[in-house]
């Protein structure tokens, strides 16, 4: 009888589980976008605002953007959730494996009411992996690294 409960129990978990995560992938294809549906968008000279969101470190190590993308530190979007553009169509993108950074922002933006937001599936690998044009990152920023704040400057 125990035996039985057990098995029923984590049938239910696992049941419970697997409906959380097709729901939640669900969800998140909802808000993704293809590098080659991007490119699409930019060409018609759709309304959208391209954001990078990688860390200041992952740009200075490679340091190029999508071409018309602005970069913002995830620090600074966090405590100034202003920057970004609730009334406009956006992509946010980074290089992290599955997205991670970019998931994290579209999450916190959905909970504080953007619904214009999706993330770029692959990141930016993705987009260069389907050849699509890149350009260098010149502008100054800062890296945050604990005590100090120094600025970088891209050459």
């Amino acid at each position: 009888m125990f035996l039985a409960i057990s098995i029923l129990c984590a049938a239910v978990l696992v049941a419970f589980v697997l409906a959380k995560r097709i729901r939640d992938r669900r969800e998140m294809e909802r808000y993704t976008i293809t590098p080659e549906a991007l490119h699409a968008l930019l060409d018609s000279n759709q309304d959208v605002v391209v954001v990078d969101v990688r860390q200041p470190l992952d740009l200075l190590g490679d340091s190029v953007i999508i071409p018309g993308a602005q970069w913002l530190a995830t620090d600074e979007v966090h405590a100034n959730p202003s920057l970004l553009p609730k009334e406009r169509d956006m992509i946010v993108y980074c290089t992290c494996p599955s997205d991670k950074t970019s998931r994290i922002i579209l999450h916190r933006a959905l909970a504080m009411g953007f619904l214009r937001i999706k993330f770029l599936k692959g990141g930016l690998d993705g987009w260069r992996t389907n050849g699509f044009r890149v350009e260098p990152y010149k502008r100054p920023f800062h890296l945050n690294s604990g005590e100090t704040n120094r600025v970088a400057t891209v050459t």
